[in-house]
């Protein structure tokens, strides 16, 4: 069986809040059981982590290249200012895909720029919650080879 680990970083805990709604209305623990239910239906193992900690996420990252063929990752904050979190994700094999729940070009011009793309395979922005679940969807094509 195929192994994913979808990273979340600082204040996803948070979605679902946000009274202004910026990330949805689904909170985490939804998004974590959308996301666990996609990943059985598609056949594969997922760790579905979130820390508000760079170091902790790093250590995910190197967790990850050896144990899982495929990582997905909302660095959130931290998409815009951890080059150690891009040097981590560069020394992982397996395919990347940048997931962020809003439309970071949408907002404020610091967040239109994101370490993580360099590293990534793919990205996905704006769709809140179904971007996630796209994202694990293209994951499994990525890992089967299908997807081009």
């Amino acid at each position: 069986m195929k192994t994913v680990m979808f990273l979340n970083g600082p204040n996803a805990n948070l979605y679902g809040l946000d009274p202004k709604g910026t990330y949805g209305t689904d909170s985490f623990p939804q998004i974590e059981s959308a996301c666990m239910a996609r990943a059985e239906a598609l056949g594969f193992k997922l760790h579905f982590r979130q820390s508000n900690h760079e170091g902790q996420l790093i250590d995910w990252i190197q967790e990850a290249r050896q144990s899982c063929d495929g990582l997905l990752i909302n660095a959130a904050g931290l998409t815009y200012t951890s080059i150690a979190i891009l040097d981590a994700l560069l020394a992982f094999d397996g395919p990347i895909i940048e997931c962020h729940m809003s439309n970071i070009w949408k907002r404020e011009p610091f967040r239109h720029h994101s370490f993580i793309s360099k590293a990534a395979t793919g990205v996905i922005a704006g769709l809140g919650v179904r971007g996630y679940l796209l994202g694990l969807s293209a994951m499994h094509e990525l890992i089967a080879g299908d997807a081009a």
